[in-house]
């Protein structure tokens, strides 16, 4: 009995571990606008009705979902994931609120697909402290935008982690500013807004929220 008893806890973890590294279901999503300033994350990304945006690392659709909202159906969000699961499920969530302006697209690790020269912005919302590719990513994005495109990347700064080391800090989940506006530049990009001071992550004193923006030359 308590075997048995041991296999039903293992296969239930088993089931809850997917949930539990999904970061922020549909469930979540409420609470997630309380302290997510997702209206100033568009304005600093200057994203308008009718542009084209990707959202790489998109999980199950937080920001991709209000992507499509503000820009309307005259303009198109590509949602980005590594994983199959995760854009079944933001489909289905679409579909349930017919939302018809978002394509999911299944990336690799190093590459998200995204066709040549079609986006006005793409963001990163706390995903680019997992890429170990930055810089191969870094480049298709440069070739998905359109002249004069831009890159928003949002993360958080754990409080206990400011001054280690990148490879500290990715281990940690967080990384730090510096290191990405010199990815940015090295990439071609120029860094044209920073904003180290845009709440808490989870409403968590010790997880500051940034973000940064970096364009492209208009020719």
């Amino acid at each position: 009995m308590c075997f048995r008893a041991i296999n039903i806890g293992f296969l239930l973890f088993l089931l809850i571990i997917p949930d539990m590294y999904c970061q922020y279901s549909e469930s979540d999503w409420n609470a997630r606008d309380k302290w997510m300033k997702v209206s100033e994350i568009f304005q600093f990304a200057n994203i308008q009705v009718g542009n084209e945006v990707a959202d790489i690392g998109c999980h199950q659709g937080y920001m991709s979902i209000r992507l499509a909202d503000f820009i309307g159906e005259s303009g198109k969000v590509y949602s980005v994931d590594v994983r199959e699961d995760r854009l079944n499920k933001l489909n289905d969530i679409a579909s349930e609120r017919g939302i018809r302006n978002i394509q999911t697209i299944l990336g690799d690790y190093d590459d998200p697909k995204l066709q040549e020269n079609t986006l006005d912005v793409v963001l990163i919302i706390d995903a680019y402290h997992e890429m170990k590719d930055y810089r191969e990513i870094l480049q298709h994005v440069k070739k998905a935008l359109k002249p004069g495109g831009r890159i928003l990347v949002l993360e958080k700064l754990k409080r206990h982690l400011i001054g280690k080391s990148r490879q500290e800090q990715t281990i940690g989940h967080t990384i730090a500013p510096k290191y990405v506006e010199n990815d940015l530049e090295e990439a071609g990009f120029e860094v044209i807004a920073i904003e180290k001071e845009l709440g808490f992550w989870e409403e968590d004193p010790d997880k500051k929220i940034w973000v940064m923006v970096g364009a492209l030359p208009q020719s």
